[in-house]
């Protein structure tokens, strides 16, 4: 069965540095877009990025581009999201998912696998 484990999360002043992990099993790693999204208390869950697998292409939320970077290890079946220049409003769960890429439409930000996310939190 599809499973996606996040890990990398914590307890950052603003300004610092977190690199998020998702580590996927029971699927084709190559065959899939994988995202990263967030949720903070009273929001609604947003995408912030994702990167297609096979090919590295990737893309940003405008509230994160410069400074987050998304990059995936195929060998080892594991995305990153490297976090810079952290600010106290990129405080969130963070969460990774994955479509298979034949059904995977860019503009929808619809998955099918859930991670059961990583709290980040940044202080001021």
């Amino acid at each position: 069965e599809v499973q996606l484990v996040e890990s990398g999360g914590g307890l950052v002043q603003a300004g610092g540095s977190l690199r998020l992990s998702c580590a996927a099993s029971g699927f084709t790693f190559d065959d899939y877009a994988i995202g990263w999204f967030r949720q903070a208390p009273g929001k609604e869950r947003e995408g912030v990025s994702y990167i297609i697998t096979n090919d590295g292409s990737t893309y940003y939320a405008d509230s994160v581009k410069g400074r987050f970077t998304i990059s995936t290890d195929n060998a080892k079946n594991t995305v990153y999201l490297q976090m810079n220049s952290l600010k106290p409003e990129d405080t969130a769960v963070y969460y990774c998912a994955t479509r298979l890429l034949r059904l995977w439409v860019p503009s929808k930000w619809e998955y099918d696998y859930w991670g059961q996310g990583t709290q980040v939190t940044v202080s001021s």
